[in-house]
């Protein structure tokens, strides 16, 4: 409410993206008035999915909540009889990020996705990275990656606007990025956070740059988002865009989840692994020992994914994290 301009339009982006998300069968929308949830639930509907919208103005909330679970009960009923069929990886949108960062990431967990993600846009899929703030000290590297001089342009154009606002606002970041947490972890300044961080996206060219929550397709192959280093503000960004499964490496252990999609957790961090193991799908303390190639850590990335794709519940799923958090531009009116 009293949102304007493009903070707005984020927020419409982001919950129509998570309607139109591939994951979801169909959609309930619930708003305070018609004109903006009927939006919400127009712009999923263009999608080919059913929709239903209710507005609690006029009705209030106990005839809105009856109304809508009745038509949830029905849109639940048609999803269960979806069968599950083939596909290829290049038919899907996938994300990485990185969260309680330490050096271990740098050293072996980031590499070994990195090798993983290389492997996935080789075989046509899309992969989407972003953590605007945690490229600083790094983002020459990925500039030189770009695949034409306008996508350059236009990724260092985004790097520079968010310079530009944290100088505007005459901070320290310090305690922010790095955070507190990857302080205690080892890691003393952003540039050695940023160069940890990239390990991740792999070799292979950035072929495009979106704003925040900007719709993607398959087959576009490695694509930087500007978003949020917060984890779930950015895997929220992410699923907004069309993001199917997450891939999430932490060295000293984060629990974040999603309620639409998998996100399979992956640790070198030894320590992390035996205190923190019910939340690690794919533990690599072996790789940081120096007892298995790199390429061997990312075949049992890809095995998990591949388990995943096929209905494995991954650790967050079974612990019920959910979370979901709205990335906001500035104050509303």
């Amino acid at each position: 409410r009293l949102q304007f301009g493009e903070d707005l339009e984020l927020t419409f982006r982001t919950l129509a993206g998570h309607g139109a998300n591939p994951n979801v069968y169909g959609a309930v929308v619930l708003g305070i008035e018609p004109k903006w949830t009927e939006r919400v639930a127009g712009e999923v509907a263009r999608t080919g999915k059913p929709v239903e919208a209710f507005s609690i103005e006029g009705h209030g909330d106990l005839r809105t909540i009856e109304r809508a679970a009745r038509a949830a009960y029905h849109l639940l009923q048609q999803a269960s009889e979806q069968e599950r069929e083939p596909i290829q990886p290049g038919e899907l949108v996938l994300s990485i990020k990185c969260g309680e960062s330490d050096p271990t990431l740098g050293l072996a967990g980031n590499p070994a996705l990195g090798r993983a993600v290389d492997q996935l846009v080789d075989l046509g899929a899309t992969v989407i990275f972003g953590e605007t703030s945690e490229l600083t000290g790094a983002e020459h590297l990925i500039a030189a990656r770009c695949a034409t001089p306008g996508v350059r342009e236009a990724f260092l154009a985004t790097y520079r606007a968010y310079v530009g606002l944290i100088e505007a606002k005459g901070v320290d970041l310090l305690g922010s990025q790095p955070t507190e947490g990857n302080i205690r972890g080892g890691l003393t300044t952003i540039e050695e956070k940023a160069l940890g961080n990239i390990q991740k996206t792999g070799t292979r060219p950035v072929n495009r740059v979106l704003g925040p929550g900007e719709a993607v397709g398959p087959g576009e192959g490695l694509v930087f988002m500007d978003s949020s280093s917060a984890a779930a503000e950015m895997i929220t960004l992410a699923v907004a865009a069309g993001s199917v499964l997450h891939f999430f490496t932490t060295g000293q252990g984060n629990v974040v989840g999603h309620p639409l999609v998998p996100v399979i957790k992956i640790s070198p961090n030894p320590k992390t692994c035996a205190s923190m193991g019910e939340h690690i799908d794919v533990p690599l303390p072996e790789l940081l020992w120096g007892e298995i190639p790199l390429d061997e850590a990312a075949r049992r990335i890809l095995e998990t994914f591949e388990r995943t794709v096929r209905g494995r519940l991954t650790a967050a799923e079974l612990l019920g994290h959910r979370e979901f958090a709205l990335t906001r531009l500035y104050p509303s009116a």
